[in-house]
């Protein structure tokens, strides 16, 4: 990669910082040092639920991944480390470089290429927003109208029905999927597409339905741990909310991603967290501080046993090549 190649790849981090800086501003303008400095921890006890839930639900994320590169022969412990090596360099780097190392870095220690690595990384993704899409419109019925609710309740049943479908047809649909792309007038980006669609069905359809539906448990319960961190913080704070309140807040927060932000959505995170306490009635102030304060801990955690686990496998196998060297290695667009 060469130097006026880093130089454009900086200019297009620049949009994503100065939106992230929009949104904190968005987030805390209005907010005083003393309204910051009274959150303070009600029942700290709690604190083990938000470790134990992290813990555990980004251990399940490891073993989920493991399920989808089972038929490669890849085994737990270095699915868990790309994995979670791949989480902490999204966090702190720009443009997803996690992912594309994840599908390029590390495909000798997977023993896959780098196309079937592509198609898991695409259903897991796949899996992720479709859980977080359910949440969100079986949480979103709690602060919409009454005239909304029913079109909330529809709009849950026809993703749980896509869902299964994807899951349970992806076989079939692969040809049907061929057939529809052969209608339109063939161009790249087109093409790419269909090419990404294809990977994640053919992914799919090498699991078998069985596991499918095993994938499809384990994002349920990966994503009752992720509530059940948000649920426990708030109970650090002592906020006062609903039960429905953490999940409201976990789909905010976590499609908060989609939008470009700087390196882990930073500002569209803390904004998404805060507008689903304060519609539950939760102070705008106390709101604000409390999503800095969980998006902090996420961020540490994940990045820092990220980082732990590189540096020790990079010490284990005498791997002194700088990380950056590395980045510059990979190619500019996936497979």
């Amino acid at each position: 990669m060469s130097a006026s190649t880093r130089g454009r790849d900086l200019f297009k981090a620049i949009p994503g910082v100065l939106i992230s800086i929009f949104f904190l501003w968005y987030t805390f303008k209005g907010i005083s040092y003393s309204q910051m400095r009274s959150l303070r921890f009600e029942h700290p006890a709690w604190i083990l639920g938000v470790v134990a839930f992290t813990f555990v639900g980004y251990t399940l994320r490891c073993v989920r991944w493991t399920s989808m590169m089972r038929p490669t022969g890849a085994r737990f412990p270095v699915c868990a480390r790309v994995l979670m090596v791949s989480l902490a360099a999204n966090n702190i780097l720009p443009l997803r470089i996690g992912d594309i190392m994840r599908v390029f870095t590390y495909a000798g220690d997977l023993g896959a290429s780098p196309s079937v690595i592509l198609s898991t990384v695409i259903l897991e993704k796949l899996l992720d927003i479709f859980t977080l899409v359910l949440l969100f419109v079986a949480t979103m019925s709690s602060i919409a109208t009454h005239k909304l609710h029913m079109v909330a309740y529809i709009s849950l049943t026809i993703s749980t029905g896509g869902l299964l479908v994807l899951l349970v047809g992806a076989r079939a649909l692969q040809p049907r999927v061929a057939a529809l792309f052969q209608r339109f007038e063939q161009n790249p980006k087109l093409a790419k597409l269909e090419h990404w669609i294809m990977l994640a069905l053919d992914a799919v359809a090498r699991i078998g339905i069985a596991g499918s539906l095993l994938l499809l448990a384990q994002s349920a319960i990966i994503w009752f741990c992720e509530g059940m961190i948000y649920l426990a913080s708030i109970n650090v704070f002592g906020i006062h909310m609903d039960r429905v309140t953490p999940w409201l807040a976990v789909s905010f927060a976590n499609l908060s991603y989609l939008i470009p932000s700087s390196p882990g959505a930073i500002g569209p995170f803390e904004l998404a967290v805060k507008t689903a306490l304060v519609s539950h009635g939760a102070p705008g102030s106390q709101s604000a501080i409390f999503a800095l304060a969980l998006h902090f801990w996420l961020l540490v955690s994940i990045t820092g046993a990220g980082g732990i686990i590189f540096l020790v496998h990079r010490v284990k196998t005498h791997n002194h090549k700088p990380l950056m060297k590395e980045i510059e290695t990979l190619p500019t667009e996936l497979p």
